[in-house]
């Protein structure tokens, strides 16, 4: 897994890991990054299926918990049946965008 800074925000780009090997990892370095907001970049699996997505989801609920964001990054999964409790996006400027977002939410106090 490659991990990059920009700004506030953590962005880990997986490389040949199965999904499980990197949810796995990322928990163990969790610490690092616990601060940060995350995005998680998968595009480079060919096929992402809801059970790969669901792996992270202990992941995405502890972090979100912490007022910081966790988006996923993929364009090859059915972005239709992700679940709420998880955000999804096809492309590293959407993420970027909800990350945005969801900072003026907490801004906001929602």
């Amino acid at each position: 897994m490659i991990i990059d800074r920009d700004g506030n925000i953590t962005i880990i780009t997986q490389e040949k890991a199965s999904i499980k090997t990197l949810v796995h990892n990322i928990e163990q370095g969790y610490n690092k990054h616990k601060n940060y907001h995350i995005v998680v970049n998968i595009t480079s699996i060919d096929n992402v299926t809801l059970m790969d997505i669901v792996e992270f989801l202990r992941l995405s609920n502890n972090h979100r918990a912490d007022k910081k964001s966790f988006v996923i990054v993929t364009a090859n999964a059915n972005l239709d049946e992700m679940p709420d409790e998880l955000v999804v996006v096809p492309t590293m400027k959407e993420a970027y965008d909800i990350i945005e977002m969801e900072d003026i939410e907490r801004d906001l106090g929602f």
